[in-house]
Protein backbone atom coordinates (compact mmCIF):
# COMPACT_ATOMS: atom_id res chain seq x y z
CA UNK A 1 0.00 0.00 0.00
CA UNK A 2 1.62 3.30 -1.22
CA UNK A 3 0.68 6.95 0.17
CA UNK A 4 0.62 10.09 -1.61
CA UNK A 5 0.56 13.29 -0.14
CA UNK A 6 -0.45 16.53 -2.20
CA UNK A 7 0.14 20.05 -0.31
CA UNK A 8 1.13 23.61 -0.76
CA UNK A 9 2.55 26.47 1.29
CA UNK A 10 -0.83 27.68 1.48
CA UNK A 11 -4.60 27.53 0.80
CA UNK A 12 -6.05 28.41 -2.53
CA UNK A 13 -3.50 27.08 -5.29
CA UNK A 14 -5.68 24.32 -6.61
CA UNK A 15 -4.31 21.79 -4.25
CA UNK A 16 -8.39 20.25 -3.57
CA UNK A 17 -8.34 20.72 -7.71
CA UNK A 18 -5.51 18.06 -8.41
CA UNK A 19 -6.75 16.23 -5.65
CA UNK A 20 -10.49 15.92 -6.85
CA UNK A 21 -8.97 15.05 -10.76
CA UNK A 22 -6.43 11.96 -8.87
CA UNK A 23 -10.18 10.91 -7.55
CA UNK A 24 -11.20 10.42 -10.63
CA UNK A 25 -7.88 9.05 -12.53
CA UNK A 26 -6.94 6.18 -9.77
CA UNK A 27 -9.03 3.36 -9.55
CA UNK A 28 -7.68 1.53 -6.39
CA UNK A 29 -7.75 3.61 -3.75
CA UNK A 30 -9.43 5.69 -0.49
CA UNK A 31 -9.28 9.11 -0.38
CA UNK A 32 -8.48 11.30 2.63
CA UNK A 33 -9.11 15.30 3.56
CA UNK A 34 -6.55 15.97 5.48
CA UNK A 35 -7.49 19.85 5.74
CA UNK A 36 -9.62 18.99 9.22
CA UNK A 37 -9.49 23.04 10.00
CA UNK A 38 -11.54 23.81 6.99
CA UNK A 39 -12.30 20.80 4.85
CA UNK A 40 -13.82 21.27 0.76
CA UNK A 41 -13.25 18.00 -1.21
CA UNK A 42 -16.16 16.68 0.16
CA UNK A 43 -17.76 19.66 -1.69
CA UNK A 44 -17.17 18.23 -4.90
CA UNK A 45 -16.76 14.08 -4.34
CA UNK A 46 -20.66 14.74 -2.96
CA UNK A 47 -19.49 11.74 -0.03
CA UNK A 48 -22.71 9.78 1.44
CA UNK A 49 -21.95 9.03 4.92
CA UNK A 50 -21.99 5.90 5.96
CA UNK A 51 -20.44 5.87 9.69
CA UNK A 52 -20.00 9.49 11.78
CA UNK A 53 -17.63 9.19 14.74
CA UNK A 54 -17.07 11.45 17.19
CA UNK A 55 -13.58 12.51 17.91
CA UNK A 56 -12.33 12.95 21.27
CA UNK A 57 -9.17 15.48 20.55
CA UNK A 58 -8.17 16.19 24.53
CA UNK A 59 -10.50 16.45 28.25
CA UNK A 60 -12.21 19.26 29.68
CA UNK A 61 -12.89 19.72 33.54
CA UNK A 62 -15.97 19.92 35.25
CA UNK A 63 -16.80 21.03 38.60
CA UNK A 64 -19.21 18.72 40.50
CA UNK A 65 -21.46 20.99 42.69
CA UNK A 66 -22.18 17.90 44.90
CA UNK A 67 -19.23 18.07 46.55
CA UNK A 68 -17.42 21.48 45.50
CA UNK A 69 -16.58 23.48 48.88
CA UNK A 70 -16.06 26.98 46.92
CA UNK A 71 -12.65 26.71 48.22
CA UNK A 72 -11.25 28.49 45.35
CA UNK A 73 -8.24 26.99 44.88
CA UNK A 74 -8.65 25.53 41.31
CA UNK A 75 -8.95 28.99 40.17
CA UNK A 76 -6.30 30.21 41.72
CA UNK A 77 -3.52 27.51 40.09
CA UNK A 78 -5.62 27.47 36.60
CA UNK A 79 -3.41 29.43 34.85
CA UNK A 80 -5.54 30.03 31.84
CA UNK A 81 -8.86 31.61 33.26
CA UNK A 82 -10.73 28.76 32.64
CA UNK A 83 -12.46 29.01 36.07
CA UNK A 84 -14.89 32.17 36.22
CA UNK A 85 -15.50 34.57 39.90
CA UNK A 86 -18.18 31.94 40.93
CA UNK A 87 -16.18 28.98 39.91
CA UNK A 88 -17.51 27.93 36.80
CA UNK A 89 -15.48 26.19 34.16
CA UNK A 90 -15.23 28.43 31.04
CA UNK A 91 -15.38 25.61 28.60
CA UNK A 92 -13.55 27.74 25.72
CA UNK A 93 -10.89 28.70 27.85
CA UNK A 94 -9.96 24.96 29.40
CA UNK A 95 -6.66 23.37 27.76
CA UNK A 96 -7.45 19.83 30.02
CA UNK A 97 -4.29 20.40 31.29
CA UNK A 98 -5.85 18.64 35.10
CA UNK A 99 -3.64 20.80 37.30
CA UNK A 100 -6.90 22.08 39.24
CA UNK A 101 -7.71 18.08 39.73
CA UNK A 102 -4.70 17.99 41.30
CA UNK A 103 -5.21 21.24 43.73
CA UNK A 104 -8.73 20.30 44.57
CA UNK A 105 -9.14 18.58 48.43
CA UNK A 106 -12.61 17.29 47.97
CA UNK A 107 -12.21 15.89 44.02
CA UNK A 108 -14.75 18.16 42.89
CA UNK A 109 -12.94 18.70 39.61
CA UNK A 110 -13.66 16.00 37.44
CA UNK A 111 -11.50 15.90 33.97
CA UNK A 112 -14.19 14.22 30.92
CA UNK A 113 -13.30 13.34 27.29
CA UNK A 114 -13.22 16.89 25.37
CA UNK A 115 -15.52 15.94 22.00
CA UNK A 116 -13.51 18.33 19.01
CA UNK A 117 -15.03 17.09 16.12
CA UNK A 118 -16.41 14.19 14.03
CA UNK A 119 -15.16 12.24 11.11
CA UNK A 120 -16.75 10.59 8.20
CA UNK A 121 -16.35 7.06 6.17
CA UNK A 122 -18.19 7.66 3.32
CA UNK A 123 -18.76 6.42 -0.31
CA UNK A 124 -18.36 8.64 -3.19
CA UNK A 125 -18.86 7.46 -7.15
CA UNK A 126 -14.54 7.06 -6.75
CA UNK A 127 -14.52 4.87 -3.92
CA UNK A 128 -13.95 5.08 -0.47
CA UNK A 129 -13.68 8.80 1.03
CA UNK A 130 -12.24 9.71 4.72
CA UNK A 131 -12.83 13.01 5.92
CA UNK A 132 -13.41 15.50 9.27
CA UNK A 133 -14.95 17.80 10.57
CA UNK A 134 -13.18 19.75 14.10
CA UNK A 135 -15.25 21.68 16.23
CA UNK A 136 -15.56 25.02 16.20
CA UNK A 137 -12.37 27.13 18.43
CA UNK A 138 -10.99 23.18 18.85
CA UNK A 139 -7.91 21.91 18.68
CA UNK A 140 -5.65 19.37 18.32
CA UNK A 141 -5.93 19.21 14.13
CA UNK A 142 -2.84 17.19 13.93
CA UNK A 143 -4.22 14.36 16.63
CA UNK A 144 -7.47 14.23 14.54
CA UNK A 145 -5.73 14.24 11.24
CA UNK A 146 -3.56 11.09 12.50
CA UNK A 147 -6.90 9.42 13.46
CA UNK A 148 -7.93 9.97 9.82
CA UNK A 149 -5.03 8.30 8.10
CA UNK A 150 -5.43 5.57 10.61
CA UNK A 151 -8.84 4.94 9.28
CA UNK A 152 -7.50 4.71 6.04
CA UNK A 153 -5.14 2.24 5.95
CA UNK A 154 -7.60 -0.56 8.16
CA UNK A 155 -9.52 0.62 5.25
CA UNK A 156 -7.33 0.71 2.39
CA UNK A 157 -6.28 -3.41 3.95
CA UNK A 158 -9.41 -4.46 4.34
CA UNK A 159 -10.81 -3.31 0.79
CA UNK A 160 -6.94 -4.32 -0.79
CA UNK A 161 -6.51 -1.47 -1.93
CA UNK A 162 -2.90 -0.12 -3.45
CA UNK A 163 -3.05 3.69 -2.88
CA UNK A 164 -4.41 6.25 -0.21
CA UNK A 165 -4.73 9.74 -1.65
CA UNK A 166 -4.42 12.52 0.87
CA UNK A 167 -5.47 16.08 0.15
CA UNK A 168 -2.99 17.66 3.00
CA UNK A 169 -3.75 20.60 5.22
CA UNK A 170 -2.42 24.08 3.98
CA UNK A 171 0.90 25.87 5.42
CA UNK A 172 3.81 23.50 6.88
CA UNK A 173 2.64 23.21 10.95
CA UNK A 174 0.86 20.75 12.98
CA UNK A 175 -1.90 18.71 10.72
CA UNK A 176 0.76 18.76 7.73
CA UNK A 177 3.55 17.22 9.86
CA UNK A 178 0.90 14.78 11.12
CA UNK A 179 -0.40 14.11 7.44
CA UNK A 180 3.25 13.54 5.86
CA UNK A 181 4.78 11.61 8.13
CA UNK A 182 5.16 7.79 6.24
CA UNK A 183 3.81 8.65 3.19
CA UNK A 184 5.76 7.58 -0.09
CA UNK A 185 5.40 11.11 -2.54
CA UNK A 186 4.20 14.24 -1.65
CA UNK A 187 3.06 16.50 -4.32
CA UNK A 188 3.88 20.18 -3.44
CA UNK A 189 0.96 22.45 -5.93
CA UNK A 190 2.29 25.87 -6.28
CA UNK A 191 1.94 29.33 -8.14
CA UNK A 192 4.39 31.01 -10.17
CA UNK A 193 4.71 34.36 -7.22
CA UNK A 194 7.19 35.13 -5.29
CA UNK A 195 5.07 34.15 -2.18
CA UNK A 196 4.47 30.64 -4.13
CA UNK A 197 7.96 29.88 -4.16
CA UNK A 198 8.13 31.23 -0.76
CA UNK A 199 5.93 29.00 0.96
CA UNK A 200 7.01 26.28 -1.51
CA UNK A 201 10.80 26.45 0.07
CA UNK A 202 8.93 25.95 2.94
CA UNK A 203 7.34 22.92 2.23
CA UNK A 204 11.09 21.29 0.86
CA UNK A 205 12.24 22.04 4.06
CA UNK A 206 9.75 20.17 5.35
CA UNK A 207 9.75 16.98 2.86
CA UNK A 208 13.83 17.04 3.74
CA UNK A 209 13.10 16.94 7.79
CA UNK A 210 10.83 14.16 6.93
CA UNK A 211 13.01 12.52 4.30
CA UNK A 212 9.74 12.42 1.56
CA UNK A 213 10.23 12.38 -1.86
CA UNK A 214 8.81 15.79 -3.38
CA UNK A 215 7.85 16.55 -6.70
CA UNK A 216 6.11 20.03 -7.79
CA UNK A 217 3.52 21.00 -9.95
CA UNK A 218 3.26 24.87 -11.27
CA UNK A 219 -0.33 25.89 -11.29
CA UNK A 220 -1.77 28.47 -13.68
CA UNK A 221 2.00 28.66 -14.52
CA UNK A 222 1.37 31.00 -17.83
CA UNK A 223 0.37 33.67 -15.73
CA UNK A 224 3.69 34.56 -15.33
CA UNK A 225 6.23 32.39 -17.32
CA UNK A 226 9.65 34.37 -15.91
CA UNK A 227 8.56 33.44 -12.42
CA UNK A 228 7.82 29.80 -13.60
CA UNK A 229 10.87 29.33 -15.23
CA UNK A 230 12.73 31.09 -12.35
CA UNK A 231 10.77 28.68 -9.79
CA UNK A 232 12.17 25.35 -12.08
CA UNK A 233 15.45 26.51 -11.77
CA UNK A 234 15.90 26.89 -8.42
CA UNK A 235 14.12 23.14 -7.87
CA UNK A 236 16.50 21.36 -10.32
CA UNK A 237 19.14 22.94 -8.27
CA UNK A 238 17.98 21.36 -5.39
CA UNK A 239 17.67 18.09 -7.39
CA UNK A 240 13.49 18.36 -7.05
CA UNK A 241 11.25 17.57 -10.07
CA UNK A 242 8.63 19.84 -11.74
CA UNK A 243 6.02 16.95 -13.00
CA UNK A 244 3.20 19.41 -14.60
CA UNK A 245 2.75 22.94 -15.13
CA UNK A 246 -0.84 23.63 -15.34
CA UNK A 247 -2.21 26.32 -17.64
CA UNK A 248 -4.83 28.87 -16.33
CA UNK A 249 -8.35 27.90 -17.62
CA UNK A 250 -11.76 29.14 -16.83
CA UNK A 251 -12.83 25.86 -17.49
CA UNK A 252 -11.18 24.83 -14.03
CA UNK A 253 -13.28 28.37 -12.70
CA UNK A 254 -16.37 26.67 -13.59
CA UNK A 255 -15.82 23.40 -12.47
CA UNK A 256 -15.37 24.49 -9.65
CA UNK A 257 -18.38 27.04 -9.47
CA UNK A 258 -20.28 23.51 -10.56
CA UNK A 259 -18.86 21.26 -7.97
CA UNK A 260 -17.51 18.40 -9.68
CA UNK A 261 -13.94 17.30 -9.93
CA UNK A 262 -12.15 19.57 -13.28
CA UNK A 263 -11.79 15.94 -14.76
CA UNK A 264 -15.33 15.29 -14.99
CA UNK A 265 -16.55 18.47 -16.17
CA UNK A 266 -14.27 17.75 -18.72
CA UNK A 267 -15.35 14.80 -19.66
CA UNK A 268 -19.31 16.13 -20.20
CA UNK A 269 -17.92 19.63 -21.78
CA UNK A 270 -14.33 18.92 -23.60
CA UNK A 271 -13.48 22.27 -22.12
CA UNK A 272 -10.00 22.53 -21.16
CA UNK A 273 -8.29 20.39 -23.01
CA UNK A 274 -4.49 21.43 -22.41
CA UNK A 275 -5.24 21.27 -18.13
CA UNK A 276 -6.76 17.68 -19.08
CA UNK A 277 -3.53 16.59 -21.09
CA UNK A 278 -1.14 18.16 -17.74
CA UNK A 279 -3.48 16.64 -15.57
CA UNK A 280 -3.07 12.81 -17.15
CA UNK A 281 0.83 13.41 -17.49
CA UNK A 282 1.44 14.45 -13.67
CA UNK A 283 -0.67 11.22 -13.02
CA UNK A 284 1.47 9.03 -15.13
CA UNK A 285 4.41 10.97 -13.21
CA UNK A 286 2.85 9.66 -9.88
CA UNK A 287 1.86 6.30 -10.82
CA UNK A 288 5.60 5.44 -12.12
CA UNK A 289 6.95 7.02 -8.93
CA UNK A 290 4.86 4.65 -6.84
CA UNK A 291 4.40 1.57 -9.03
CA UNK A 292 0.80 1.72 -8.95
CA UNK A 293 -1.72 1.11 -10.97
Amino acid sequence: MKQLLIISGKGGTGKTMLSGCLAVLAKDKVMVDADVDAANLHLILKPKVKETHEFVGGKIARIDEDVCTKCGSCKEVCRFGAISEDLQVISVLCEGCTICSYFCDTGALVLEDRISGVYYISETRYGTFVHARLGIAQENSGKLVAKLREVAKELAKSQNKELIVIDGPPGVGCPVMASMSGVDLVIGITEPTLSGMHDLQRVIELCKHFKVELKVVINKFDLNLGMSEEMEKKLKEQGIQVIGKIPFSEAVVESVKLGKPFLEYFQETSKGKEVESEIKKIWESVRASLGVH
